[in-house]
This record gives C-alpha cells, structure tokens and sequence, in this order.
C-alpha cells in the first residue's frame, strides 16, 4: 500500500507540474498585442487606442508626426516606435515585428474595434487561440455620420487578427495586404473605419493613393491602353452602386460609389501615360 501510494503521489506531482508548464505556454501564446502605424493622427489616435485598451500591449509606430500624436498615444500606455516612413507595407510589418509575442491585430489609426468584436477576441483569447492561423474581421466605413452597409464598401473583410509566425504584411506598399499559412476563421463583430475627415480628404485621399498605384503596377510590367481607362473606371461603379446595391445607402452610396469610379479613372490614365513613355 506505501508503494502504490508513493507512486500515486508522484503521477499528481507530475501532472501538477507539466500541466502548469502546458498552462504557462497557453497564457503565453494567448497574449495579444494591438499595431498600429500613424502620421498626424492626434484627432484619432485617442479612440484608436482606448478601443484596444484590452490588449496585452499596444504598438504605435509613427512616422514623425508634427501634432501630439505620439504624446496622446503613450499618454494611453502605448509604446510608441518613431520611425522613418517606408511605405505602407513595410511600416505595417515593422509594427508586427516589434511585437514580443506571437498573436496581433492590427489596426490603422482610423479604425475601431466594436464592443461586440472585442468580446469575440477577447474569448479567442482565453482559449488560447486555438485551431486557426488567423482571423477575418469584416470592416464597416462610416460615410458622413453613417455606416455604409452596401457596395464595395462592405462587408470589406480582412485579415487583421493572426499569429505572426504563419503571416504577415504582402503586397504592395500602397493596397498592402495581409496572409498567413493555416486556417482562417470568420468574425462577425465589426472593425469600424472612420477614413473621410470630408469630401476634399476622400478625393485627396484617392488621388495619392491612385497615383501610387499608377506607378506600382508600372514597376511590375503592367501596361494599359484607353480600353481601361474608358471601361474599368464604369464597371467599378455599375459593380457597386447597383450589382452590390450601394444604391440602398442613399446619397452618401452615390457619392462614395462615384469618388471611387473616379480613383479607378485615375489609377489606369497614369498607368496609361507612363506606358506612353510620359509622367502621369
């Protein structure tokens, strides 16, 4: 009986200690830490951070902003990177590399995480994040004090949630992307997106970003000729005021639907004009 009771002190030992171990590598990998890149965002970059004040850790990495930007965001806990702006892509992945864990989320400091998408991850979270490389989160725009629920503009659903040793920042500089190895799941509560300060900083907005664009496709031998620049700029936006119903979210569908038919313009006439040997 002393025998069988030692060895039967020793099998709980054991499993006391590797189940600590086992639940040690579970809270470790269960930690989350929040990216995020910015530049002159100190209207934003309050809300931004507080929304992901449920994180672990939250990374700001910011390009020298010339307002209070960087002050507002450690004023909230943050650990604020300053760094030279080397395009969308890199800045973001730079953001995930200084995490010093394995899960992040990544956001840009127009962006919130809802109540009902915090509750999601933060149950992910106590499990460990278990079965999935990532997850997609779909994002809603607010368009002039309303949430665009229609067009090309919703559900935009993106991987921002994931485990950085099976993903990462892709793409081009402009219009980067995310992708990891593994699984992806589906969330359903929303990131909202609070782009357009005004009409005058969406068209701004689109127009850098179309002239960006212009030149990265250039750059990976892609050419053009009127055709594109005639049909793509109306089939984006017979795509997404009437085939995705932009149309049910009124003017504010209308007006979106147009600037972005108007980015497609621009994007392939300089495309087209740098295929012709000329600056866009």
């Amino acid at each position: 009986m002393g025998r069988r009771t030692v060895r039967s002190s020793l099998r709980i030992f054991y499993k006391c200690v590797w189940g600590s171990e086992a639940l040690s590598v579970t809270t470790n990998s269960a930690r989350l830490y929040a990216c995020i890149i910015t530049y002159n965002e100190a209207d934003r970059i309050d809300a931004c951070v507080r929304s992901v004040s449920f994180c672990d850790e939250v990374i700001v990495v910011d390009s020298h902003s010339t307002d209070a930007t960087r002050e507002i965001a450690r004023s909230l806990g943050a650990r604020v990177i300053e760094r030279d702006w080397p395009g969308y892509r890199s800045q973001k992945q730079f953001a995930v590399d200084s995490a010093d864990g394995d899960w992040v989320l990544c956001l840009d400091a127009d962006e919130r995480v809802s109540d009902s998408l915090r509750s999601e991850i933060e149950a992910l979270r106590a499990k460990g994040f278990a079965d999935y490389a990532g997850w997609s989160i779909p994002r809603i725009t607010d368009y002039f004090g309303r949430f665009l629920r229609h067009g090309n503009a919703y559900p935009d659903r993106l991987i921002r949630l994931f485990d950085r040793r099976r993903g990462g920042w892709i793409g081009d500089e402009i219009h980067e992307n995310t992708r990891v190895k593994g699984r992806v799941g589906r969330l359903q509560g929303h990131l909202e997106h609070f782009s357009y300060r005004s009409l005058t900083d969406h068209h701004q907005r689109m127009a850098r970003y179309a002239d960006l664009m212009a030149h990265a496709l250039y750059a990976r031998g892609k050419r053009c000729g009127l055709l594109k620049v005639l049909v793509n700029p109306q089939w984006r936006f017979i795509r997404g005021y009437f085939i995705r119903l932009g149309l049910l979210d009124g003017w504010r569908g209308l007006v979106f639907a147009l600037v972005e038919a108007n980015y497609v313009r621009r994007k392939y006439l300089g495309l087209y004009m740098l295929s012709k040997g000329l600056p866009p």
